[in-house]
């Protein structure tokens, strides 16, 4: 026996056990090749209504190990997946008492429901009322809505839709005595664990309850015409419900599903409308009904048991948008915080982004929130700085304002985010924004900030001997160092340093990367310093430009690395020598840090980081042959730094498609289809 399956066996014991059971009570009965009814002792075994009546108390534990016919013994064996899975994760003892409790439960309940509900005149209810049934489903059912409380947020609120949509439509239109066994312990399942809150559901998870709630009404109606049904209301064969009705409804219901989604104030108000309209027309169906022969009827119309079971979830489907209806008042193509004088200081600016840094300091990578294409979210104590690309409210860096400000901030503009149906996702933050997420949010390294401290720096000892080799081999051939600022130069160096990153860019299939990655453009500001090596001609051999790092009230703390270009034919060890003599110059200015900065996508996922760690991997390995990403990781680690990891936040696995697509725009904004096509990446739609 393999490890592997004897692990299985010693962890879910009990759910073997009961599968086992049930396989040898078919074997010996022979339900697994004959229908169990129709054998001479069904009635002694099966439970329900007429077996308490007649005092065969027993019933709804023998009940549990027969099944019906022998088609379903696939679906009953199947059901004790999740048993298993329930016993796997919480035990034995839990497990036994959510199957044993739900079963028992599930069948007496019913059988006290059917019993009042037969005392009426209601024809379904009396004919389940005079039925017996067998099968483990009440149990395996409450295990499976049990395993729903073990998803992380927000898939147990999804997870439960999905349980509590499953039974009610079984009542509703199936309507048999399994399903209404069903609904009961999923009932039970509810009342003890208390997981499933739809008030404390995310703004955006209660959109997506509507979009889903509208979608289910859509093809409620039309299979509603596809298929018979025998619910509570009554039996409806194929092609006989209302077709001009259900096809109206199917179409509104299309034309509205996604503003939903998205939040919009004019798909919330019409699909009001369309409810109301169906449960008036409900009400009119069935007094004529009451008033008129259901003969003397319009075509169509004669049938009005799918007019009422709809209208029992078009009305739990109203009751719910007007219970959520502050969740949809997002309007198309408003920027985030753009409410008049929204803090009473008009929309923030880069200048702003600028001023913020300079008064409480940044990270490493907060000047970069002030380049062009930015866009900026003004919070009660700072500005959040983002791009919007395919849906997605894509946040560079960290917050910027007061370290003891992030977590309100965080939560101002997640809360915008979502009231205009933007995905809000943090990139290339640092651990404390990880720190101030909202509960529930994942995260993810995708690369490692490399960081030289640089008080008491000396270039000594072997792990320094590249740096050391190349600054001598510069003295030696007449290489000079020069920090400078691009205002600084002659119209000649600055020409030369814009062919050097011409010739770069020309020779890639794709545009000069942006977001985290800056061009000459960005190195104008004059805050920036160039780092230029220069050849006894006259010749620059390579360039670099370093973005400033502040600390509170203006203070210099350091330096990110940002562009590094070199020129064709220049000098070999023109990068080493250029960090290492730009580190030296920092060092004596009394900077306490230089970064090297985080190679973007060159961390490597392992098999636990998940589905997004894959698709940033797969966008890594079509960028790689363009731009060097992990040779560029490599040779960072020449200059021995220490790292602090880098990270991707996102609220969960269901953003992650976008997410994915949005980092593409935002980091190749310029590239065009075919530029895209041509390096196989997929993007979901231009911006």
């Amino acid at each position: 026996m393999t490890t592997s399956v004897r692990s299985v066996i010693t962890r879910i014991p009990a759910t073997l056990i009961l599968a086992a059971i049930v396989l040898a009570v078919g074997v010996l009965g022979q339900g697994l090749w004959v229908p169990t009814p129709q054998q001479p002792w069904w009635e002694s075994v099966a439970y329900g209504l007429p077996a308490l009546q007649e005092g065969r108390w027993w019933t709804p534990i023998t009940g549990t190990f027969f099944v019906v016919s022998p088609w379903t013994y696939a679906v009953a064996i199947a059901g004790f997946v999740f048993v298993g899975l329930l016993e796997w994760r919480r035990g034995t003892r839990v497990a036994m008492t959510y199957f044993w409790v739900g079963q028992i439960v599930a069948v007496l309940a019913t059988a006290a429901f059917l019993w009042a509900a037969s005392l009426l005149p209601w024809p379904w209810a009396v004919d389940l009322a005079g039925m017996l049934d067998a099968g483990p489903s009440g149990g395996t059912m409450a295990c499976f809505a049990a395993c729903v409380s073990l998803f992380p947020s927000p898939w147990r609120q999804r997870g439960w839709l999905i349980v509590v949509g499953y039974a009610a439509i079984g009542v509703l239109f199936l309507g048999t005595l399994a399903d209404l066994e069903h609904a009961f312990a999923v009932i039970l399942v509810l009342a003890v664990d208390r997981s499933f809150h739809i008030k404390r559901a995310s703004l955006r998870e209660r959109r997506l309850l509507a979009f889903a709630g509208g979608l289910a009404l859509g093809a409620i109606q039309i299979l509603t015409l596809l298929v018979p049904t025998n619910g509570p209301f009554g039996p409806t064969a194929p092609g006989e419900g209302p077709l001009l009705e259900a096809t109206i409804d199917a179409v509104v219901i299309l034309l509205v599903a996604n503003g939903l989604r998205l939040g919009r104030r004019w798909a919330w108000v019409l699909t009001i409308v369309w409810a109301l309209v169906n449960l008036a027309v409900a009400g009119l169906y069935l007094t004529l009904s009451i008033v008129v022969d259901p003969i003397d009827l319009p075509l169509g119309l004669g049938d009005i048991d799918v007019f009422v079971a709809t209208a029992v979830i078009w009305a739990a489907f109203l009751l719910y948008l007007i219970a959520t209806r502050h969740s949809f008042g997002s309007r198309r193509k408003r920027p985030l915080g753009s409410e008049e004088d929204r803090h009473g200081e008009g929309a923030p600016t880069a200048d702003d982004a600028r001023q913020i840094i300079t008064q409480y300091g940044g990270g490493s990578l907060s000047w970069m929130t002030t380049w062009e294409g930015m866009e900026y979210f003004r919070t009660e104590q700072g500005v959040i700085p983002y791009q919007k690309h395919v849906g997605v409210a894509l946040v560079l860096a960290d917050p910027l304002g007061p370290e003891s400000a992030a977590a309100a901030s965080i939560a101002e503009f997640v809360g915008a985010a979502e009231r205009d149906s933007l995905i809000p996702c943090f990139f290339s933050s640092s651990k404390h924004t990880r720190d101030s997420l909202p509960a529930g949010w994942r995260d993810l390294i995708i690369a490692d900030d490399t960081i030289v401290d640089l008080p008491g720096l000396a270039f000594t000892g072997k792990p320094w001997q590249h740096v050391r080799t190349a600054i001598n081999k510069a003295d030696r051939e007449g290489i000079t160092f020069r920090m400078t600022t691009l205002a600084e130069e002659t119209w000649g160096i600055r020409q030369q340093l814009r062919a050097i990153s011409e010739s770069w860019v020309g020779d890639k299939d794709l545009p000069e990367m942006r977001f985290t990655l800056g061009t000459l453009q960005e190195a104008e500001d004059p805050e920036v310093r160039l780092a230029l090596a220069v050849s006894p001609n006259g010749d620059v051999d390579g360039f670099l430009s370093w973005l400033p790092i502040y600390g509170p009230e203006g203070t210099h703390t350091g330096w990110t690395l940002d562009l590094m270009r070199r020129r064709d034919g220049g000098f070999g060890a023109v990068m080493e020598f250029l960090i290492g003599s730009s580190a030296r110059t920092f060092a004596e200015e009394g900077a306490l840090i230089v970064s090297l900065s985080g190679a973007p996508l060159a961390h490597q996922a392992t098999d636990d980081e998940g589905t997004i760690a894959h698709l940033l991997g797969q966008l890594s390995g079509i960028l790689e042959p363009v731009y060097g990403f992990s040779s560029l990781h490599r040779f960072k680690q020449k200059f021995n730094p220490r790292t602090e990891p880098i990270y991707l936040l996102y609220r969960d696995e269901g953003d992650l498609t976008r997410i994915s697509a949005a980092l593409t725009r935002a980091f190749l904004p310029d590239a065009t289809l075919r530029q895209f096509a041509g390096a196989g990446i997929d993007m979901l739609r231009r911006d």
